[in-house]
């Protein structure tokens, strides 16, 4: 080979390291990995291929290095006198954390307030009871134009929808007027129905979780409704009532109720007698009562009647009828707290008979009042809608049925036409139907059920204490129902039809609480109230609730 050759070679081969060794930031950014053979590939002995061949080797090496310690250097690291005090020191730091938590656990459940225990209560002791009297007024099903079993039944899902835990019903038995002959306790009047509706209307009040109570007044189709006082105090007429009582709670209704019971105060045993048997038809799941009602509206009466009828469970009048009419709330809290101190340790009840005439807001003040006081309330079928008798007319002569909606004759019966009476006030009152105030959020109606409902669930309502509050207005009637550590209720009454400003006193109100019901329909509920400076409405009744503070 020529000089001139290896002088070329040379200098091909210096070119090749020059390249080789220029930094690889300023090799192309396009440039492609070497095919394997070609000039720069792995088998070339450049300087970039033995770089990455020592990287590679030596990181190998390295993860050989780092295999862990073995179990003897383990135990001989653990072993060391500064690795077994600390382990000491966790251990015994954990179990003094631990007993610290239990000993402050100990401590807040010894220091906190002990609850209540819940007392025993029946089932007519937790919620409202609804009259459907006279029952020929409530639904008809064969046309008659007489309230039916049959067209009551049909109306079972509406009674569930009032939240009410019981119905009075009847009386339903056969009586011939002042003839005790020709009057049968144990047999259903046919206008009525049958026995197997009878049984019909149980099981399908059961199925609702309503109780049903028999009126059984014998003599109901008289003034007199117990015949007469001789008649009375026959042993015959005597057995008869026991007979007729042990055949009702037989048949499976949860309780009995008798009317005009103060004809029957002076033969107490007899009344002590029917106790008797209902208390023995009487389980746990099944509670029977006895019911008294009396038609006496002066205090002196009922009182009497409160302190002789021991043996009844539930003593009801229409003591509250006319209450607030004067306007004046110091009166009527006068007159509820005397009747609370009269019923002693008995449980009380309250109702006010058919509204009559009170007039719509007096009515929903009403309602308010008896669903929030302590004690049973009584609800006359009607009351819930402010169905009501015409102004001027007597109560006796005017025909109230049920209405449940706005066809011709209100949905109560299909065929009879209503009377002249009834004509007018149905002109005048278009919106009294269950049918027109079922979906109004501002009916009465609306508020029956959202009264009936919470005095069913809340433990204040239920059996809270009672405890009367100071008022800066005398048209305002307040009071405060109070159970343990359960939200409390204030319930604040203006009888007043002019609106009114006033402060409310009690030492176990805060300054403000929470409006849950109005009786008026435009009031904004759920938002704090002061009770220094409570501005009502004209009759307007308020329920307000404010949480337990230790």
């Amino acid at each position: 080979m020529s000089s001139r050759g290896v002088t070329q070679d040379t200098e091909l081969d210096l070119k090749d390291v020059e390249l080789s060794d220029l930094d690889t930031e300023k090799q192309p950014m396009n440039a492609s990995p070497p095919l394997a053979g070609s000039p720069g590939s792995l088998g070339e002995k450049n300087g970039v291929v033995k770089v990455k061949v020592a990287e590679e080797e030596e990181e190998g090496e390295l993860a050989a290095k780092f295999t862990g310690l073995s179990k003897e250097e383990l135990l001989q690291v653990a072993g060391t006198p500064a690795w077994v005090r600390t382990r000491w020191l966790l251990l015994i730091l954990f179990w003094l954390g631990w007993l610290g938590m239990l000993a402050g656990a100990i401590v807040i459940i010894v220091q906190a307030p002990r609850c209540k225990d819940l007392p025993q209560q029946r089932w007519w002791q937790k919620g409202g009871i609804y009259r459907i009297q006279p029952t020929e007024r409530f639904q008809d099903s064969n046309e008659d134009g007489e309230g039916d079993l049959a067209g009551l039944k049909q109306r079972m899902d509406y009674l569930n929808s009032l939240k009410v835990k019981g119905v009075v019903i009847g009386p339903l038995h056969v009586n011939s007027k002042d003839d005790l002959a020709g009057t049968n306790l144990q047999a259903i009047d046919q206008k009525f129905g049958t026995a197997a509706e009878f049984q019909e209307v149980l099981q399908a009040a059961k199925k609702k979780g309503l109780k049903v109570i028999l009126d059984l007044t014998p003599n109901y189709k008289s003034p007199s409704p117990w015949f007469s006082p001789e008649i009375l105090t026959s042993s015959d007429f005597q057995d008869k009532m026991k007979a007729a009582i042990d055949f009702w709670l037989k048949e499976g209704v949860s309780g009995i109720q008798i009317r005009s019971v103060e004809h029957v105060l002076n033969e107490t045993q007899l009344l002590t007698e029917w106790k008797n048997l209902t208390e023995k038809y009487t389980v746990d799941d099944h509670s029977r009562v006895l019911i008294a009602a009396t038609y006496k509206r002066d205090p002196q009466s009922i009182f009497s009647l409160l302190n002789e009828t021991e043996a009844v469970d539930l003593l009801t009048s229409q003591y509250l009828l006319g209450l607030g009419e004067d306007g004046q709330g110091d009166t009527s809290a006068r007159m509820i707290d005397r009747y609370i101190q009269a019923a002693g340790e008995k449980w009380p009840s309250w109702s006010v008979g058919r509204a009559g005439l009170v007039g719509e807001q007096l009515l929903r003040l009403y309602h308010m009042l008896v669903y929030t006081l302590p004690g049973t309330p009584f609800t006359d079928f009607g009351d819930e809608i402010g169905l009501r008798d015409l102004p001027g007319q007597p109560a006796e002569s005017t025909v109230v049925r049920m209405r449940w909606d706005n066809t011709i004759n209100f949905g109560f019966s299909k065929d009879p036409q209503l009377s002249g009476v009834e004509q007018q006030q149905s002109a005048a009152e278009s919106n009294v139907t269950v049918q027109s105030q079922s979906g109004d959020e501002s009916s009465i109606l609306k508020l029956f059920r959202d009264l009936s409902e919470l005095r069913g669930k809340e433990r204040s309502l239920l059996h809270g204490d009672f405890w009367p509050a100071g008022s800066s207005a005398p048209s305002v009637f307040a009071y405060l129902r109070v159970w343990d550590q359960n939200r409390r209720y204030l319930v604040v009454l203006n009888f007043d039809p002019k609106p009114t400003t006033v402060s409310l006193t009690h030492h176990l109100l805060p300054s403000e609480a929470t409006a849950e019901l109005s009786t008026l329909p435009h009031r904004e509920l759920k938002q704090q109230l002061s009770l220094a400076e409570l501005s009502l409405h004209p009759s307007e009744g308020l329920l307000l609730s404010f949480p337990y503070v230790a």
